[in-house]
């Protein structure tokens, strides 16, 4: 029996390895023959870089920069030499888990060390990149990681803006005359799953805004400096486009992602499928296996398990599915290609006992021998 196991991540418990490993253990007990093929998974989110330098045969870098507040983080992307790729999450240098309390705060927060994330990856020869920019602390339209990169953004005075959305605000004039001239060269796939565009009623500061700590005042503000700066960059680009869908994302970093580089907004679950090349390890499978911390209905729309599911079907693959919890509608995860799921509680416990990574992994090695004992 040969199986194929890419399971997601159960955040704050198990990372995609550690729960693949314990599925694998639980197969074996069951199947002492069977054949167990671990692939890495993530949607574009959280745990992208570990899963894609893992299935991509590459490495990890650590690189100090700026974080969201002005403060030096220790931030963490991948390389694939072969292919002169680097992995990056744009949350490792401006994600919401960085800040707290009073600091949270969209008018100061910056992007700028996302740009010298990327700095750094062009400098040690990358010219592909695949960017994952799910949970940001910023608003600052990506203004930010474009100053790391080389284009300055002057105020009425003549002065370089500062940081956060404040800082597009007071934009008046745009240069590219010292960008960093390897940019050029750069190709950029970015995991973009939502579709908001960057101003409006839909766009970032209305929808993201409030849980990076704006107020209704300050996202009034804030969507009408983007507006004016989308302006700008029209009169200077005129190919520049606001609207596209997911230039809201990231508080605004699609946007200047899209106008600002030659990027591609892309499904995060279907770059990781590609560039891992799961649909090889599917295609001559017996079984593959899938999963992820919870199974709810929101699972069927774009994240990794039904992307699993997607490539097994192909193939007419049976597909089990392992989660921490389910939910009463995770029924219609079996109306896209999950033939079975199965939770790994043994017993009622608190949610944080349930998390524990020992515990979790027990639990789901548990399970899985359980299952694989029917097949």
């Amino acid at each position: 029996m040969k199986v194929v196991v890419a399971i997601d991540s159960f955040k704050g418990s198990m990372s995609s390895l550690e729960a693949g490993e314990s599925i694998k253990q639980g197969i074996l007990k069951a199947k002492k023959d069977a054949k167990v093929e671990i692939r890495p998974l993530a949607d574009g989110g959280e745990g992208t870089v570990e899963a894609l330098s893992i299935g991509m045969g590459g490495k990890l870098i650590n690189v100090e920069v700026t974080g969201p507040v002005g403060k030096r983080v220790n931030a963490v992307y991948g390389i694939v030499e072969s292919t002169k790729t680097a992995i990056i999450e744009m949350s490792q240098a401006a994600g919401i888990t960085l800040v707290s309390g009073d600091e949270k705060n969209p008018l100061h927060t910056t992007t700028f060390g996302v740009g010298e994330m990327i700095k750094d990856a062009v400098k040690r020869g990358c010219r592909h990149f695949i960017v994952g920019i799910g949970g940001s602390a910023t608003n600052d339209c990506g203004v930010g990681m474009l100053q790391a990169l080389g284009y300055e953004f002057f105020d009425i005075e003549g002065k370089e803006v500062g940081y956060g959305a404040e800082g597009v605000r007071d934009i008046v004039k745009i240069e590219d005359k010292n960008v960093l001239k390897e940019l050029y060269e750069c190709t950029f796939r970015v995991a973009c799953d939502v579709t908001n565009p960057l101003c409006g009623e839909l766009g970032c500061s209305a929808v993201f805004g409030p849980q990076k700590g704006a107020t209704k005042e300050m996202v009034q503000d804030m969507d009408a400096w983007l507006y004016s700066f989308s302006n700008l960059v029209k009169e200077k680009y005129k190919d520049a486009d606001s609207t596209y869908p997911g230039c809201g994302a990231a508080g605004g970093l699609g946007y200047a992602f899209f106008n600002f580089t030659n990027s591609k907004m892309e499904s995060g679950i279907q770059i990781v499928l590609d560039e891992t090349r799961l649909e090889d390890y599917v295609k001559d499978a017996d079984i593959v296996v899938t999963g992820e911390g919870r199974l709810d209905s929101q699972t069927v729309m774009g994240k990794a398990p039904v992307g699993v599911a997607n490539i097994a079907k192909k193939y007419a693959k049976k597909v089990i599915a392992f989660s921490g919890s389910v939910t009463e509608d995770a029924g219609v995860c079996n109306e896209h290609g999950i033939d079975a799921f199965f939770p790994i509680l043994r017993r009622i416990v608190t949610l944080e006992e349930a998390m524990q990574t020992d515990i979790a992994k027990k639990n789901l090695s548990d399970t899985a021998e359980q299952v694989f004992r029917l097949l």
